[in-house]
């Protein structure tokens, strides 16, 4: 199928060397605050207070947004038409740019320095995009849906990304964290800062950090 009509940290202790791979801490899959107190208890923040996140932190919300929930299926945190799945996720830290492994929750730098103000030029300058300590961006190969749901496609990818979205900002909650959806940005701009393939299409920015008290 012809894709043209489809829609188109945090500082670490250690030293990382480019394209470190970085083994995330197994995700916790109880917590201290229940489903219904995080739904209530999320908000919409812009202003973060300048403390970093942990990796245990970056770990646990890259798992609520896709890690794998079901090891012998693989399939995901997030629902997936027809469990295609076919999102990527990034987070950009002040260390780089990094890639989301669901298979391996792994982490791997594609992206070397701190890349946040770029990207916040690329969001139609949004302070909360430069500010936060870590900023999550959600992209789809839509390709991969499209191969059995055709033009559905356009409409099950944008479902999907919203699902994993909420799902990380949830988890957010839960760790007392906070952040906003960010869906204004240049695509073409957030792409080169990404370093994204041609194939590959930005949904969704989320900055993401503790809020300013």
């Amino acid at each position: 199928m012809n894709s043209i009509g489809l829609i188109p940290m945090v500082l670490f202790s250690q030293a990382i060397a480019f394209d470190e791979t970085i083994h995330l801490p197994q995700a916790k899959v109880v917590g201290s605050m229940s489903l219904e107190q995080s739904i209530a208890a999320r908000r919409s923040i812009r202003a973060f207070a300048a403390k970093t996140l942990s990796i245990e932190q970056i770990g646990q919300l890259l798992w609520a947004a896709q890690g794998i929930t079901d090891t012998k299926g693989g399939l995901r945190a997030a629902p997936s038409a027809g469990a295609l799945y076919p999102l990527e996720t990034y987070v950009v830290l002040p260390s780089g740019i990094y890639r989301y492994d669901p298979r391996h929750h792994e982490l791997k730098r594609i992206v070397e320095g701190d890349r946040r103000l770029e990207l916040q030029k690329a969001s139609l300058d949004q302070d909360a995009v430069g500010s936060a300590p870590a900023v999550f961006v959600f992209t789809a190969v839509f390709e991969r849906t499209a191969v059995k749901y055709r033009e559905r496609a356009n409409l099950y990818v944008p479902i999907e990304v919203g699902h994993a979205a909420q799902n990380l900002l949830l988890q957010a909650t839960t760790q007392g964290l906070a952040g906003v959806p960010v869906g204004a940005f240049n695509e073409r701009r957030v792409a080169e800062v990404v370093r994204l393939a041609k194939n590959e299409r930005p949904l969704y920015l989320l900055p993401v950090g503790y809020p300013v008290q």
